[in-house]
């Protein structure tokens, strides 16, 4: 994309409804239930960035400055992803049985990188007879190209003193 000439300014993003966002969130889900994992890689947009923050850290943490769980940038999300795909990913192989369940969708405002849409999220993962839930909310910047949605970025934040029970995030959440 072209940066504005200078002293113009980039538009800003129209917000769609909030049923288009809905339902956007809800096909992310059941992608990442369904483990397809390249379909949910093209959502995101090149140079898209995919955080997740340590459990219980407020909605400005800063991932240059703050520990997290995942903080990848496109290309790093792209080899999580091809690897998340192997049989040699043994944490997720054979995979978790998994489903999301999304609420609270909002439309949180817009401005020239996209339009800011918040969520809560349950997430119940099974694996070897063991069943963690995760809990928290998403932050997405997403941004309409040619007809379809796309992720400019996107934070999850689970909201849990720690992860114990639980003990590890293997499962992107």
């Amino acid at each position: 994309m072209n940066a504005p000439a200078a002293g113009a300014s980039a538009a800003i993003e129209k917000p769609l409804s909030r049923a288009d966002y809905e339902d956007f969130l809800y096909n992310e889900a059941a992608l990442l239930d369904e483990w397809r994992m390249d379909e949910w890689f093209a959502l995101f947009l090149e140079g898209a960035i995919y955080e997740v923050p340590c459990a219980g850290a407020p909605d400005n943490a800063d991932s240059s400055e703050d520990l997290f769980y995942i903080s990848d940038n496109y290309f790093r999300l792209g080899h999580r992803v091809a690897r998340m795909n192997k049989e040699s990913h043994h944490s997720e192989f054979p995979h978790s049985s998994v489903t999301r369940m999304i609420g609270n969708v909002r439309v949180l405002g817009a401005d020239q990188s996209g339009v800011s849409v918040g969520c809560t999220f349950v997430t119940h993962r099974s694996k070897n007879d063991v069943l963690s839930v995760y809990c928290g909310h998403h932050r997405y910047v997403l941004r309409a190209v040619e007809g379809r949605i796309r992720i400019v970025s996107k934070r999850t934040f689970l909201d849990l003193n720690s992860l114990r029970p639980q003990g590890r995030v293997s499962i992107i959440v």
